[in-house]
């Protein structure tokens, strides 16, 4: 169908007519008021002299002149404009979930009137003032939408013309069947009654991108900010930016599985979501960064905040007859959107909020574990710690798979989205399962912190924020590169409180208890619960109701360290014991069966005078009925001598001792 550009009046014979008799009529007017340019005339507000009356009916003349007037008619019949120009008459802000900013507007092209919704990247016409009530503007980009038996103008790109700025022109009427007894509606227009009564009409096409769809087989191509439960026969082509493992449930009800996705566009991002059949039929299929057409029918809901961190009121569901077909032509869809918050500016970052960051990693945990204290089920954990350009550091915490296969290496710069922001200790990170994770990715943000690290940023101290647990804690300054000591862990009291208090100290293995070492766990990946021999060869697990013909042994550990300032004990579990006596539980209970007595002795004395820096946490606890602060060691690391050294050389370089007050011949 051949597109019209329309700026300087309609195309149709029966608009042209009248947009003639209007432009006469005026012209008319102001050939009366040449005539009499000598006169003034009263008014009961004052005098209006002839001069301004033809200025402003000169204006009015000017605006008709350049408004598309019957362009909306042409719309609803189902032409392709390229672009119109209107008059918006009327302002609205919208109601809307989760704060998000939107407005609605009226539009005119003097014959009629059509509501409209601004896309969000056009607030800031509103934000600077520029569209007000009366201006025209040039609409160069728009979806059409049929919602509630009306139809709605979705802008997605406009230019304000701001030389123009009249009051309402013509009698619009409410666009809709020209049949229909409709009456021209008065200067302010009602948003209750704003389009009269419309029979349903059909799904209108639309333009995006300054070209029609119509002859693509894949349909009309709808932009993601457009969809809403009253959408009917779209399609859109989006990037999949994520996606989820796959889940599974188990009730009263029964049991079923799911997988969620998020795709993204160049208007927005939304997540979809995948049941029993849907994950059979589509999880395979997709792929993180390949580009999908994705087709009605397809459900529009209400999106659940809880399970998602995307800018969008609403999500999709996938349903048996959901088409999604891979896109080969990739051009026009956008990367993985980031909108990076420094870490310095975590202090400003309300709790739970979601952000995206980047930074380089500086620490790696061990793999941990935690219990859910609903569920009761085990989910591995792993601490990490990034460092960026501004002089922080931050403590970040991955979770499951994404924990257990981490392998990224030291040094590398990570681009994390969708981070959920904790005040545990002060500001603390915490990566969501609809997060993502890129290592080295090729963004400019990326290659400024690794010039930066390579060049000065290894060498630099970093701050943490108030009271977070860092890689290293910091001490009285917020120096991130200085440990608590034995003496000041006792003498601040850490752990006495009811809070639990998270510190590092770098301490030597004086003495390690040999009984007790070990307990026998479950072989079920992820359970790690105690198992009981119910008969020689018969290890029970109560949790899983299995039986296996072996357990999997897992230190348990105390071990003693010491300082220049004092001693005291700590509490280490599998991964950390494996560090410090340099092989396997299993290993070592093995040793112990078959007798090896001298060997066991020789692997307990190795272990003693190991130097590590030890990441714990402080936590009151009761045991035979007496309170005891207990000193739980979430991993520890073997000593870096070029840290230590640098740390060494700075405790040095605080004292500014000169060379003429020199201490050293």
């Amino acid at each position: 169908m051949t597109k019209r550009y329309i700026t300087e009046g309609p195309a149709d014979p029966s608009t042209r007519a009248l947009h003639a008799n209007v432009t006469s009529a005026f012209h008319n007017l102001q050939t009366d008021v040449d005539v009499t340019s000598s006169f003034s005339t009263s008014t009961t507000e004052g005098t209006l002299t002839s001069d301004s009356q033809h200025s402003k009916i000169t204006r009015m003349a000017d605006a008709l002149g350049v408004l598309s007037v019957g362009s909306l008619a042409q719309i609803n019949s189902g032409e392709q404009l390229e672009s119109m120009v209107l008059q918006c008459v009327q302002i609205k802000p919208m109601a809307s979930q989760q704060g998000q900013e939107r407005y609605r507007v009226v539009m005119n092209d003097s014959v009629h009137f059509i509501q409209c919704m601004l896309a969000q990247q056009l607030n800031w016409v509103m934000h600077e003032g520029k569209l007000i009530k009366g201006t025209l503007v040039r609409v160069k980009q728009y979806q059409v939408n049929f919602v509630k038996d009306k139809n709605i103008l979705i802008i997605l790109d406009l230019d304000v013309m701001e030389e123009f700025s009249e009051q309402k022109l013509g009698q619009p009427i409410a666009l809709g069947n020209p049949e229909a007894d409709i009456k021209p509606q008065p200067g302010n227009i009602s948003g209750d009654n704003m389009y009269g009564k419309q029979q349903p009409a059909k799904a209108l096409p639309s333009r995006t991108n300054g070209a029609t769809t119509n002859g693509s087989s894949h349909g009309t191509i709808h932009p993601i900010e457009s969809l809403s439960p009253y959408a009917h026969r779209w399609t859109i082509k989006a990037r999949c930016t994520h996606k989820g493992d796959i889940k599974t449930w188990h009730n009263k009800n029964g049991e079923g599985k799911l997988f969620s996705a998020n795709f993204l566009d160049d208007s927005g991002e939304i997540r979809a979501t995948g049941f029993n059949d849907a994950v059979d039929q589509w999880y395979e299929v997709l792929q993180e960064g390949n580009v999908y057409y994705i087709s009605s029918p397809c459900k529009v809901q209400l999106a659940k905040k809880q399970f998602s961190n995307l800018n969008n009121d609403y999500e999709l569901t996938f349903e048996r007859d959901t088409q999604i077909e891979k896109a080969e032509d990739m051009d026009g869809v956008p990367q993985v959107r980031y909108n990076f918050t420094s870490l310095a500016d975590l202090q400003n970052v309300e709790k739970d909020n979601t952000i995206d960051v980047i930074g380089v990693l500086q620490e790696v945990g061990e793999v941990g574990e935690i219990v859910g204290k609903t569920s009761s089920k085990p989910y591995s954990k792993r601490e990490l710690t990034l460092v960026d350009n501004t002089g922080y550091n931050v403590r970040l915490t991955v979770w499951g798979k994404i924990a257990q296969d981490f392998d990224a290496p030291q040094d590398s710069v990570i681009a994390f989205k969708g981070l959920k922001v904790s005040d545990f200790g002060g500001r603390s990170l915490s990566l969501l399962s609809s997060g993502t994770m890129n290592v080295d990715p090729d963004i400019d943000e990326a290659y400024k912190l690794k010039g930066w690290y390579d060049g000065s940023g290894r060498n630099e101290q970093f701050q943490s924020h108030a009271n977070t647990m860092s890689a290293v804690m910091a001490s009285g300054a917020g120096d991130r590169n200085a440990y608590k000591t034995i003496a000041q862990v006792r003498d601040e009291n850490l752990g006495m409180g009811d809070e639990t208090d998270w510190f590092s100290t770098k301490a030597t293995i004086i003495y390690v208890k040999q009984d007790n070492i070990a307990y026998p766990a479950c072989l079920s990946e992820g359970c790690n619960k105690k198992t009981v021999e119910v008969d020689p060869g018969q290890w029970r697990c109560e949790k899983c109701d299995k039986t296996f013909d072996r357990p999997d042994y897992r230190y348990i550990m105390s071990v003693n360290v010491s300082d220049h300032t004092g001693q005291m004990w700590l509490s280490c579990f599998n991964e950390v014991g494996v560090q410090i006596m340099g092989v396997s539980a299993n290993d070592m209970m093995a040793l112990r069966d078959e007798g090896e007595e001298r060997k066991v002795t020789e692997a307990f004395a190795e272990a003693n005078c190991k130097t590590f820096v030890f990441k714990c946490k402080a936590k009151m606890d009761t045991f035979q009925d007496q309170q005891r602060v207990r000193y739980q060691v979430q991993y520890a690391n073997p000593l870096n001598f070029s840290l230590e050294a640098k740390k060494l050389a700075d405790v040095i370089q605080k004292y500014s001792i000169s060379d003429n007050n020199s201490l050293f011949v």
